[in-house]
């Protein structure tokens, strides 16, 4: 019986692919970075068949590293960067334009423009979201609007919008020669373009952004066996092995931290910062400043909902006292930085880099030191770059106790972050409540070989997964703050 499971895991800087055996160990990991592309600023691009590429590169590595044969791999489960969005032509699978990452704010005017007839909440009654420059329904509105051809294809049937885990699913399955156009309901939730509670795409703002249905993927299950095919025996993975689960990197994680009840959450620390509530089987849509999401859909079970804490940046912050100012050589170092010091000396970050998300979404805010005196050095703006993740993960915990009435008993976290201690209980200290790291932190990839797995039935049923589950690190809180 084939037991293993490979999880494709896209990110924003690089793609991963991993192997794991039936109780969820590692069993080979893989992975390269791709080009970050900035043609002006506030704009963000990837090169979509770089991506691809790099995906099939890693696909083998990791196959290979494992020392299984294809034949050994039950199933394939993708997980992929959120609201990027790629435009591609079905015949020759060429990119008419590059993928417009999550980060990129160019449809700053397109929003603006919808927003005046009804404000920025116009569609969230319906999608759960705000109208930002985040998600991908403007952009594929700009990209059909300002690059040549594209909208005279869409109509003829020829384009084809996704986002990265439709395009991957494409190609894994055949490409040009049968691919397989889907995507799931946690993906589809993240493009303005989704009814949350139909789960499937709103023909009233297709038609107010312009968008031919035709070109839009068929939204599936997050977990289903037969919905997203098989892969091609001549391609990366070298034998047709069914993809049999496609969620959102975000909720791959919270499927990874095991959060299947209400009022489990898990944060992951990474280029920006993401914070999943599970709130059940019915949407809770805020009025907070937060996102109402798919966290999964199990099959013909009914989808489960979350409420989600988007923050622009974190990680990115790190790498910017590291690239653009120069302060640390590695990212690992700003922790000790940071502890060379015992408090921030009055020194706060606002990073709003690329305007602020959740819960204010402002587009315009741009980032911000203060606090600057003579006393100030570099440990405390590298320490006060770090408590910017912490106090911005506090803000959006608070209005999700607003929202929900769900108080959180711990805290799950993942991320390339969570390495860092003092981060950690700092945020603990400033949450009240514990800060829980598992013993695998690939959560992403391990949510979407979990997934991958409940299809293929490795596993009966979620609970089973809860037995792999273990924690490895546990911060409690030292000061007797408020957190409510």
């Amino acid at each position: 019986m084939a037991r293993y499971l490979l999880a494709i895991d896209q990110g924003t800087t690089s793609t991963r692919a991993m192997v794991f055996d039936h109780e969820g160990r590692v069993m080979a990991l893989a992975q390269q970075e791709h080009r970050q592309i900035y043609p002006q600023p506030g704009w963000v691009e990837h090169d979509p068949l770089e991506i691809w590429e790099r995906t099939q590169a890693v696909v083998r590595q990791a196959v290979a590293r494992a020392g299984v044969v294809p034949a050994d791999i039950a199933a394939i489960g993708v997980t992929n960067q959120r609201e990027t969005t790629i435009v591609w032509d079905r015949r020759t699978g060429r990119p008419y334009y590059n993928a417009i990452v999550w980060q990129d704010t160019r449809t700053a005017a397109i929003c603006d423009q919808l927003a005046r007839d009804g404000g920025p909440d116009r569609f969230r009654d319906r999608t759960g979201l705000p109208l930002a420059t985040y998600f991908s329904g403007p952009k594929l509105k700009w990209i059909l609007d300002q690059v040549p051809g594209v909208r005279e294809a869409a109509e003829r049937g020829d384009a084809l919008f996704g986002t990265v885990d439709t395009w991957l699913i494409w190609w894994l399955t055949g490409g040009p020669d049968g691919g397989v156009h889907v995507t799931d309901v946690t993906n589809a939730s993240r493009t303005l373009l989704m009814d949350l509670r139909r789960l499937d795409w709103d023909d009233e703002i297709l038609r107010l952004l312009g968008i031919p249905r035709r070109m839009l993927p068929a939204i599936h299950p997050s977990v289903a066996p037969a919905a997203y095919g098989a892969t091609r025996p001549d391609g990366p993975v070298g034998a047709a092995v069914p993809v049999c689960a496609d969620l959102g990197d975000q909720q791959a994680a919270l499927v990874g931290q095991t959060c299947f009840e209400p009022g489990e959450a898990k944060n992951t620390y990474g280029t920006g910062c993401f914070l999943l509530l599970n709130t059940g089987a019915t949407p809770v849509f805020s009025r907070s400043g937060l996102i109402t999401t798919v966290a999964y859909k199990m099959g013909d079970q009914p989808a489960v909902y979350a409420l989600e804490g988007s923050i622009a940046v974190a990680g990115a912050l790190v790498q910017w006292l590291r690239d653009n100012l120069g302060l640390i050589a590695r990212s690992a170092d700003v922790e000790a930085l940071a502890g060379s010091v015992e408090d921030n000396g009055g020194v706060y970050f606002v990073p709003a880099f690329s305007g602020l998300f959740a819960p204010h979404w402002d587009g315009s805010a741009r980032g911000l030191i203060i606090g600057l005196t003579r006393f100030a050095n570099r440990g405390h703006l590298a320490r006060a770059a770090l408590e910017a993740t912490a106090f911005q993960t506090r803000e959006v915990v608070d209005a999700m106790y607003r929202d929900s009435g769900l108080r959180l008993t711990a805290l799950r976290v993942d991320g390339g972050m969570v390495v860092n201690e003092l981060l950690m209980q700092f945020q603990a200290d400033i949450l009240g409540v514990p800060v829980v790291r598992p013993a695998v932190t690939e959560t992403t990839a391990l949510g979407a070989a979990y997934a991958a797995g409940l299809a293929a039935g490795v596993w009966e049923e979620p609970a089973r997964l809860r037995q792999y589950w273990q924690e490895a690190r546990r911060w409690t809180p030292r000061l007797a703050l408020n957190s409510s």
